[in-house]
């Protein structure tokens, strides 16, 4: 597997596609590792180097002392990039991911061709539901909270559809390693990046999913109007919206991107 050495941490990540193709970098959402991007990989390495990496504290990616802010983990994706010597690529983050995004955006302009923002706000949450959140993982590990993150992530219908995709993703937050976990909610908790959205000047697309309570349609529609000319697309989805609307999501990211 490979590894980059990141401002202290070690990032696990991996590419699909051509090596001469456009570089696409996708960022995971809180609670998942990069496989949850497994239903978008072959449409979209047909076209692009496709780079997807465990964010610091999740998946095979190092566990560092907390908490995190999301300035070091928006940087962590910089630095991925200059360890593997890309100037500038497109960018794909969900959730935690798109808040990654939203920095890169905002303050790395230069290394950001294109911005999807997805199943994502410019802040999220009372801190108290966050320290909240923290607190059950810290006394009950992982299995504390699984039930009820789940539930946000999938509509009951796709849940009863699709069992093997939720066990997957359900498999995805139980093998989270807990303290990487507690780590990314404060960043999460302690972001605000509400003033700071105007400032994004890349052609963006905004997803966001009818059912999502967690980064509501209104959340994402702030970002597209504070950012100028910005796309919007809302799916028939909850949070994890390019699971349960896999072709809608797929199809409406890679016409941007091919735009």
């Amino acid at each position: 597997m490979p590894f980059a050495d990141v401002s202290g941490a070690r990032i696990h990540y991996r590419f699909d596609g051509p090596d001469d193709a456009p570089v696409l970098l996708m960022s995971n959402s809180l609670g998942t590792n990069l496989g949850m991007w497994d239903p978008q990989i072959p449409a979209l390495a047909a076209r692009y180097r496709v780079l997807r990496y465990d964010s610091r504290g999740h998946g095979q990616s190092a566990v560092t002392h907390g908490p995190y802010d999301i300035a070091l983990v928006a940087r962590d994706a910089l630095g991925l990039l200059d360890a593997l010597r890309i100037d500038r690529a497109m960018f794909c983050g969900l959730s935690m991911g798109g808040m990654v995004g939203q920095w890169l955006g905002a303050n790395a302009p230069q290394r950001i061709s294109r911005l999807a923002l997805c199943n994502t706000a410019a802040q999220i949450g009372a801190a108290d539901i966050w320290n909240a959140r923290i607190d059950a993982v810290m006394n009950g590990g992982m299995a504390a909270i699984v039930d009820g993150v789940v539930a946000r992530w999938y509509t009951p219908a796709f849940v009863a559809a699709a069992p093997d995709a939720v066990a997957s993703s359900r498999n995805m937050l139980l093998t989270t390693p807990a303290n990487g976990y507690i780590a990314s909610c404060a960043a999460v908790r302690d972001m605000d990046q509400r003033s700071t959205a105007e400032r994004i000047a890349a052609p963006t697309l905004v997803i966001t999913g009818t059912h999502d309570a967690a980064t509501p349609p209104a959340a994402g529609r702030f970002l597209a109007d504070k950012i100028a000319g910005a796309q919007y697309v809302e799916l028939a989805a909850a949070h994890l919206s390019n699971v349960e609307a896999e072709a809608d999501f797929t199809r409406a990211l890679t016409k941007f991107l091919a735009a």
